[in-house]
């Protein structure tokens, strides 16, 4: 771990947490905004036939098998390289030039924007290395997805508790879900796991993250201090001690801003990303894929194209490969069960808005 680079990436996810949550849309653009708002929405039908079968010859790929997670990485680069077909012109995604979403924060030290794009681009390459394969919870005999999923829910009403911030919550489940990969863990240990892992991911994020003592009686003393203490130095050195990670979270900051989302933009793509954490079958997908469906899914409800420009060029991501994972994102939240209402109990406070008592209205 280097703490000056992850003090100056934390500086900077902080500063664009609190520009994402205010209308983020660069003045100088306004007229652009009135446009994505006024046009409608680009079908689905418009990627055109030689750009899938330069797809299939180029990448020579079964989607029934290989790493599903690189096969779209791959797709995603072609598509990209063949913007300039005519049939491209079609789509919202590919009508305009896209914005400097950095522009306009130029001179604020905070936002380092003369860095922001190569960390980005580390975030991008390093994220699969920090995430955990897909099925790992077969090695666990004592303990399922379900387990975990109660597990997490229980972990959103704690970090709410602490009023602790979103980078925290995103690291704590990594935490969780990759020392659940090396090792087995027993039922009556899950939670103290669980409580672990929160406090790592707090010294780790926070400034004042909560105390021993608090935790103990967040579990109802059901472990002691040195029993926290003792699985801590278990899993830190399970893992290496790396901790630094790139969180769906830290791409969804980005992408937001590139989306030049509003206040209830940026809080309905925060309640859809926080509910794919309970989300066994979602880590499948990589943390920049989840982060790009939730936002493809606010903009679609509210009313705007699916995807743009701006977009296309962060997130390098094209429309036709986010739409997948958000189906995905929207069936998995449809299945949730009744029982995991933490997500839901959160966003329906005013504080967020309320945003989790609207209906999602989305054509995909």
């Amino acid at each position: 771990m280097h703490p000056q680079s992850s003090m100056n990436t934390s500086a900077t996810n902080n500063t664009n947490v609190r520009r994402a949550f205010r209308d983020v849309t660069n003045s100088s653009n306004n007229n652009n905004a009135v446009n994505q708002n006024g046009l409608k929405k680009s079908s689905n039908n418009f990627r055109s036939n030689s750009i899938i079968e330069n797809v299939k010859t180029q990448n020579n790929f079964n989607a029934s098998h290989g790493n599903p997670q690189q096969i779209m990485k791959d797709t995603t680069n072609i598509v990209l390289s063949n913007q300039s077909n005519e049939s491209n012109t079609f789509s919202y995604q590919y009508s305009a030039p896209a914005d400097n979403i950095d522009e306009r924060d130029s001179d604020e030290p905070l936002c380092v924007t003369d860095y922001v794009h190569d960390m980005y681009e580390h975030f991008s390459k390093t994220e699969e290395q920090t995430s955990v394969r897909p099925g790992f919870m077969d090695i666990q005999p004592h303990i399922n997805s379900g387990m975990r999923a109660i597990l997490v829910d229980w972990l959103v009403e704690v970090h709410l508790k602490f009023r602790l911030g979103s980078e925290t919550l995103f690291l704590t489940i990594n935490l969780i879900d990759r020392f659940l990969e090396k090792r087995e863990v027993t039922r009556a240990k899950l939670q103290l796991v669980g409580v672990t892992c929160l406090l790592i991911g707090a010294k780790y994020e926070e400034i004042y993250p909560p105390e021993l003592r608090e935790l103990v009686y967040i579990c109802d003393r059901a472990y002691s201090k040195e029993q926290i203490l003792d699985m801590e130095e278990v899993v830190l050195k399970a893992l290496n001690y790396r901790v630094t990670i790139a969180s769906a979270h830290a791409f969804l900051v980005r992408y937001l801003k590139a989306a030049h989302a509003d206040k209830k933009m940026v809080q309905l793509a925060c309640y859809i990303l926080d509910g794919t954490l309970q989300s066994y079958k979602l880590l499948q997908y990589l943390p920049s894929q989840l982060a790009a469906a939730a936002v493809l899914i606010a903009r679609s409800h509210s009313g705007r194209h699916p995807w743009s420009p701006t977009l296309l060029k962060y997130a390098r991501y094209c429309e036709e490969d986010v739409i997948p994972v958000a189906r995905a994102v929207l069936a998995e939240k449809e299945a949730a069960g009744e029982d995991l209402r933490a997500v839901n109990k959160k966003y329906s406070s005013s504080r967020f808005g309320g945003i989790a008592s609207a209906p999602l209205n989305c054509d995909f």
